[in-house]
C-alpha cells in the first residue's frame, strides 16, 4: 500500500497528472470486477448500489442536478486524501495557495467565490458583486458604457479581501472543484450554476475562430471563450473567466440541455430549448443555424418571495398592487408586455397569488419556466410544453379537456398561440394571462389582428380586429432600465368604442387609457377603470367583495383627481 501511494506521489507532478489520476481512480470503480475484490455479502451490496449511484450522479450533474453534483465532489475528496494521500504541501505546490502572484485571476475568483459560500450559500456571488462594487457601470474611452467584471477587478477584490486563510479541508474542497468542472461538470461556469442570479450565456462575444487559424492569438478572446451573466437586471461580461478550448466548449453546449432527454441537436436541428433539473431554461444554438456555438441559461431560482410587496420596491408600490389583485379577482384577460429580462416571468408567478384557489391552473410554455407548482403547492396545477412530436397548438388542443379554469401562456410567441389565445377566450376557461413582447399596448392589439389574418383565415381585417378588443382587456408593461431596475413603467386598459364613437373617430375600433404609469420616481394614478370594465369585474366578485371592490374605485378616483397626470381619455 505505502509503495503504491509513493507512486502515486511520483506520477503527480502537477495540477494535469492529478486530474489523470482521479480520473482513472473513478474509472477503476466503474469498471472493476466487484466480485474479484469484495467477498462479504454487504460490502458487495454497498459497493453495487454505490457504482449504480457514481453512474446516475455523473448523468445528471452537467444538467443542473446540484445534489448530483455534491456527490460526485464528494467522492473526488475522497480520492484526492484516502486514495492518493495528497497532502497540503502537494496542494501548495500544484495551485499555489501561498503564492498568490502565481495565480490568474480565475483561481483567486475561485477561492474568492468559496469563502463567499461558506458564509452566503447562494447569494455568494451577488454579495461578492456588491461588495466591491463589480457591476456598477464603466466608460470605455470612446464615451460609452458597459458592465464588465475584468481580471483586474478581480486582482483588487482578491487584494482588499486581505490575508484569506485556508486550511486543509478548504483547499482539497477547491481542488476537488477545479478537478469536477473541467471533467464531469461545466467547466468555468460550473461555479456559478448555483448562484442566485438571472442567467449566464456563452460564445456571445468575440471574434470567430476560423479553420484556418491553427492557434489562439494571445490577447484576443474568441467567441467560444465569452462569459456572461445576467445579474440584477444587468449584463455583464465575466472577461476574466474563459472556456479553456472551443472542443471544451462545444462538450459543454452538448450536455447542458439534455435533461430528460428532450432529442438530439444537429445540424439538421440547429438549437434546442430545454429546461434543466433545477429549474432553470436553456437554450443551445449550433452551426449552421448560428454563426457559432452558443448557450443561454436564464435561471429562475432568483425568485425566493411570491410576495409582489417584496418584488416592487418603488414608491406607491401599493397601486399596482391592488389594481393586478382586483383584475386578477375580477377575471379580466392580462397581458403582461415587455423586452426580453424586463420581469414579466416574475411579476406573472407572483400574480398567480391572487387567484382563486378553486380555480385550476393550466400552463403553457415553450419549456417549463413558471414552476408554480413549487410556490403554490396546494392549488390544482398542471403544466404543459411544446416537445418534438406535441406542438403548441396540439397542447393547448389538449387543455380544453383538462378541467382548467384558468390558462396562463407562458409566452405567445407565434401566429398560432395568438389565434388559439383569442378562441379559447371566448368559449372556454374563465380568463386568460399570458407574456408577449409588445413594446406598446396598440403593438399587441395590431400583432393579434394580424396573426388572426395570417393564421386563422380572416379576411376582413376589421372582423378579425373586433375579435381582439372584445377579448383583450389589460397591458402591464414591465421596463428595465439601463442599470438594471426592473418595474411596471404602465397598466393600460384597451377599451371598446361605441358605435358612435366609431363614427366620430373615423372608424378607430379601440382606444388606450393608461390607469397607472412610472413617472417621476413613483407609481402614479393616471386614469379611471371604464364603466364597461368595472361591470365585468364586478359580476365576477363575491358579494362581500364587490363592496371593497367600489370602496378602491373610490379611492382610486380621489388618486387620480389629486393626481397632475392627464386622463388620455
Amino acid at each position: 500500500m505505502n509503495q503504491g501511494v509513493r507512486k502515486n506521489q511520483r506520477r503527480i507532478l502537477d495540477y494535469e497528472s492529478l486530474k489523470q489520476e482521479v480520473i482513472a481512480q473513478i474509472g477503476h470503480i466503474l469498471h472493476e470486477n466487484p466480485y474479484e475484490s469484495v467477498r462479504k455479502p454487504d460490502a458487495l451490496k454497498g459497493m453495487l448500489k454505490f457504482r449504480r449511484d457514481l453512474r446516475i450522479a455523473m448523468k445528471n450533474c452537467v444538467v443542473g442536478n446540484y445534489d448530483a453534483k455534491l456527490f460526485i465532489r464528494d467522492f473526488m475528496k475522497e480520492i484526492l486524501v484516502v486514495k492518493l494521500k495528497v497532502n497540503e504541501e502537494l496542494l501548495d505546490k500544484i495551485f499555489r495557495f501561498r503564492q498568490s502572484y502565481l495565480m490568474t485571476a480565475q483561481d483567486k475568483f475561485a477561492i474568492l467565490l468559496y469563502q463567499y459560500e461558506k458564509r452566503y450559500d447562494k447569494d455568494a456571488l451577488g454579495m461578492l458583486i456588491e461588495q466591491y462594487h463589480l457591476g456598477d457601470k464603466k466608460i470605455s474611452e470612446d464615451g460609452e458604457s458597459y458592465y464588465e467584471i475584468s481580471v483586474e477587478d478581480i486582482n483588487q477584490a482578491y487584494q482588499e479581501e486581505g490575508c484569506l486563510l485556508l486550511n486543509f479541508v478548504d483547499k482539497i474542497s477547491i481542488a476537488a472543484q477545479k478537478i469536477y468542472e473541467d471533467t464531469k461538470g461545466n467547466g468555468p461556469i460550473d461555479m456559478l450554476f448555483h448562484m442566485r442570479l438571472d442567467g449566464i450565456s456563452g460564445g456571445v462575444s468575440g471574434h470567430e475562430l476560423s479553420v484556418s487559424e491553427f492557434q489562439v492569438l494571445d490577447g484576443q478572446e474568441y467567441s467560444y471563450q465569452s462569459i456572461w451573466i445576467y445579474y440584477s437586471g444587468k449584463s455583464i461580461h465575466m472577461s476574466f473567466l474563459k472556456f479553456p478550448s472551443e472542443k471544451e466548449f462545444i462538450r459543454i453546449c452538448k450536455n447542458i440541455y439534455r435533461y430528460r432527454s428532450p432529442g438530439q441537436l444537429s445540424q439538421v436541428r440547429g438549437y434546442m430549448v430545454n429546461e434543466m433539473a433545477d429549474g432553470s431554461r436553456v437554450a443551445v444554438a449550433r452551426p449552421p443555424f448560428s454563426e457559432n456555438w452558443v448557450f443561454f441559461i436564464r435561471k429562475f431560482n432568483s425568485v425566493v418571495n411570491k410576495d409582489m410587496d417584496k418584488l416592487l420596491l418603488e414608491p406607491n408600490r401599493h397601486l399596482p398592487i391592488r389594481l393586478i389583485e382586483w383584475l386578477i379577482k375580477g377575471c379580466q384577460i392580462l397581458a403582461v408586455t415587455g423586452e426580453q429580462g424586463s420581469g414579466k416571468t416574475t411579476l406573472l408567478m407572483s400574480m398567480v397569488r391572487f387567484i382563486k384557489p378553486t380555480y385550476n391552473l393550466r400552463i403553457q410554455e415553450l419549456a417549463f419556466e413558471l414552476h408554480l407548482k413549487k410556490l403554490y403547492p396546494k392549488r390544482n396545477i398542471v403544466s404543459f410544453r411544446e416537445t418534438t412530436s406535441v406542438s403548441g397548438q396540439e397542447g393547448l388542443d389538449f387543455q380544453k379537456k383538462t378541467d382548467g379554469t384558468v390558462n396562463i401562456l407562458g409566452e405567445v410567441a407565434s401566429n398560432a398561440v395568438c389565434s388559439w389565445l383569442i378562441q379559447m377566450a371566448q368559449v372556454a376557461s374563465k380568463f386568460t394571462i399570458f407574456t408577449h413582447h409588445a413594446k406598446t399596448t396598440k403593438d399587441l392589439v395590431y400583432s393579434f389582428r394580424n396573426a388572426l389574418l395570417m393564421d386563422n383565415g380572416f379576411q376582413d381585417e376589421r372582423i378579425a380586429m373586433e375579435q381582439v378588443v372584445h377579448v383583450l382587456n389589460f397591458d402591464i408593461h414591465m421596463r428595465k432600465a439601463e442599470d438594471g431596475h426592473r418595474y411596471i413603467e404602465r397598466i393600460s386598459e384597451i377599451i371598446v368604442l361605441e358605435e358612435n364613437q366609431e363614427q366620430s373617430l373615423q372608424g378607430k375600433m379601440f382606444e388606450v387609457r393608461d390607469l397607472l404609469v412610472y413617472k417621476e420616481g413613483k407609481y402614479q394614478v393616471s386614469g379611471i377603470i371604464s364603466e364597461r370594465a368595472q361591470r365585468r369585474i364586478l359580476a365576477m366578485l363575491e358579494s362581500d367583495e364587490k363592496q371593497e371592490f367600489l370602496l378602491f374605485l373610490h379611492e382610486w378616483r380621489e388618486q387620480y383627481g389629486s393626481s397632475r397626470c392627464v386622463d388620455p381619455a
